[in-house]
């Protein structure tokens, strides 16, 4: 009852900002107006948490809305007891959740007190906060228009049934709107893959669309079957990391939309009722209209690829990116102000329209210049349009303007490390750690940096601090195994390094990386046996891995196989012929 107040509150504080969007006769008026921004694929919105920015991901596939456990621990946050026998799911597994009230939550400018959140799940990316569920979002009718930036909460006056996507004069697909219910508010409806019926989620929180395992083998599809290729691990809400594969798909129908010949995410995921979630790259390409006062689903196409599945994933799998059927809409109004156009760049470098995307936020750039999020947006962008040294020039313009901006400094640590200036990119690094939290997530990344850049001593005082902070994390894995491979460089603490290891092929149980770091340990222990298996286990895994084919000539050396060591010796070489150099540095010769 307390949380059906809280939620009606917003909409009444929000109302100022409406307006009407059709005919007097049938008149769609904005409830509230909810600016966001891509952030690796992620629709963020901009709130206060007891008057301290804070980002969340606007998830319309989250019935409630979530604080991680670190950002409740930053924000002081009292925790509290969830319900009894209560765990909230997600794409890897359940977990447990804490309850904690914020005293007052501002969104679109407007305050609003006693807010309720669950706290747990791990990390949700995007460098959020949290997520804004369906306890926010389905107040009303929604309409998602993350091309243009913006999620709208809406209200329709006399339609009756007509359509309401009032954007366009084309008809729009539609679909029948799955069955909610005051704890189930998530946006369901029909699909077909293949002419299979499946069960779909609409979103807007996953980065990419995926398709069950369970589903794609209704469908025909078989993961090991022709034409499909490893999409490597995933992850959501839930300690564990999953599979992914990138398929062929005959035929994927939505509504009045069918895209032919495509390919589909695959994931070794199970969700309650559901065989696909319908991602950010769905939303990107299409405008949406949850009309749950109609019980409808309306959309449209926006062009371009509908699933993001990344050139490189494309180029292996030998796909040219899928092109629908359905008409592109009306135009939409321009943008009237920098803040319009960062948020439309953003959405077009999302989809990897870079020049687009980079003319936008030059826009941005030119009418708000002093504005350091602009000039960052448009160097990741040109970054990722392969223009290191523009990227570079904003980069710097950003750490002007706001010298303790933690992600332009990482971009430029990664930058300036690919250049090999070691000394200033951890001059940036030793900055960004100075600036975070304890128990940011952003410890993780500097932590992998600082081991890129062989400072191996933060590096481990990084990993200490990311591990300690994020137990339930589902990159946990990932975690231990930069530790443990930290600590097999050094050679010290290696019963530690052991200990880490293990504990990583148990969350990670074919992973490379683990299992390289392992060898060097056991190598470092003597235990030359079990550090050449690691080593065959970790090469039939990743067969092109310097460090791996190196280290298992070392460990040949050591057992007198001298004719393999030096065939493995010299492999390695062909692959990076730094790889000896490296080695050396930390006392590992043949």
């Amino acid at each position: 009852m307390r949380q059906r107040t809280v939620i009606a509150a917003l909409a009444l504080l929000l109302a100022p900002l409406s307006a009407q969007r059709a005919s007097a006769a049938c008149g769609v008026t904005t409830i509230a107006e909810l600016p966001v921004t891509m952030v690796d694929m992620r629709p963020v919105v901009d709130a206060k948490i007891n008057g301290a920015d804070a980002r969340f991901i606007a998830d319309s596939g989250a019935f409630f809305n979530v604080i991680t456990a670190p950002s409740a621990a930053q924000f002081g946050l009292r925790l509290s007891a969830a319900p009894r026998n209560f765990r909230m799911g997600g794409l890897g597994g359940s977990t447990d959740v804490s309850v904690t009230t914020v005293k007052v939550f501002t969104l679109a400018g407007m305050s609003v007190p006693s807010v309720v959140f669950f706290v747990g799940g791990g990390e949700v990316g995007s460098a959020a906060a949290g997520v804004l569920g369906q306890n926010v979002l389905g107040i009303a009718d929604t309409e998602y228009d993350l091309a243009n930036g913006v999620v709208r909460l809406m209200r329709p006056n006399g339609c009756g049934s007509r359509p309401l996507a009032y954007w366009t004069t084309s008809q729009p697909s539609v679909l029948d709107l799955g069955a909610t219910t005051p704890l189930a508010r998530q946006t369901k409806a029909i699909a077909q893959v293949n002419g299979v019926k499946i069960h779909i989620l609409f979103d807007s929180g996953a980065a990419s669309s995926f398709l069950s395992l369970a589903a794609a083998k209704r469908a025909g599809i078989d993961p090991k079957g022709p034409g499909v290729v490893a999409g490597g691990l995933s992850r959501g809400i839930g300690r564990r990391m999953f599979e992914t594969w990138l398929a062929p798909v005959a035929s994927f129908k939505i509504g009045d939309e069918e895209i032919r010949d495509t390919r589909l995410r695959v994931a070794d995921i199970a969700l309650e009722d559901v065989d696909m979630l319908l991602g950010a790259d769905f939303f990107l390409s299409h405008r949406v209209y949850v009309a749950k006062s109609q019980g409808k689903i309306y959309f449209t196409y926006n062009g371009g690829p509908v699933f993001k599945l990344g050139a490189t994933a494309l180029s292996q799998a030998g796909a040219a990116p899928p092109a629908p059927s359905a008409p592109k809409p009306d135009d939409t109004v321009a943008p009237k102000d920098a803040a319009g156009f960062a948020r439309r760049g953003a959405a077009f470098a999302a989809r990897r329209d870079f020049d687009q995307a980079i003319a936008d936020l030059t826009r941005a750039c030119d009418l708000a210049p002093n504005e350091p999020s602009y000039f960052f947006q448009r160097g990741v962008a040109r970054l990722e349009n392969k223009q290191p040294v523009l990227a570079m020039a904003d980069l710097d313009r950003t750490l002007v303007l706001a010298p303790s901006d933690v992600s332009a400094l990482l971009i430029r640590a990664q930058l300036l490390l690919a250049a090999r200036d070691s000394a200033r990119a951890i001059a940036d690094l030793d900055a960004a750690a100075r600036t975070v939290r304890k128990e940011s997530d952003a410890r993780l990344p500097i932590a992998d940096l600082y081991r890129r850049a062989d400072d191996l001593g933060p590096a481990l005082a990084q990993y200490d601090l990311w591990i300690r902070a994020h137990p339930d994390d589902a990159r946990q894995g990932l975690a231990l195994t930069g530790r443990c491979w930290v600590r097999g460089l050094s050679g010290e603490s290696l019963d530690k390094a052991l200990a880490d290891c293990d504990d990583a092929l148990k969350r990670l149980p074919k992973s490379p990386s683990a299992l390289d770091a392992r060898g060097l340990v056991r190598f470092r222990q003597g235990d030359f046996d079990r550090s050449i298996a690691d080593y065959d286990t970790a090469l039939g895994l990743q067969p092109k891995s310097a460090w791996s084919l190196y280290g298992r000539g070392l460990a040949e050396m050591r057992k007198g196989l001298t004719a393999q060591a030096k065939v493995d010796i010299a492999a390695a070489a062909v692959l990076d012929p730094r790889v000896g150099q490296e080695a050396a540095a930390r006392g590992l010769t043949p």
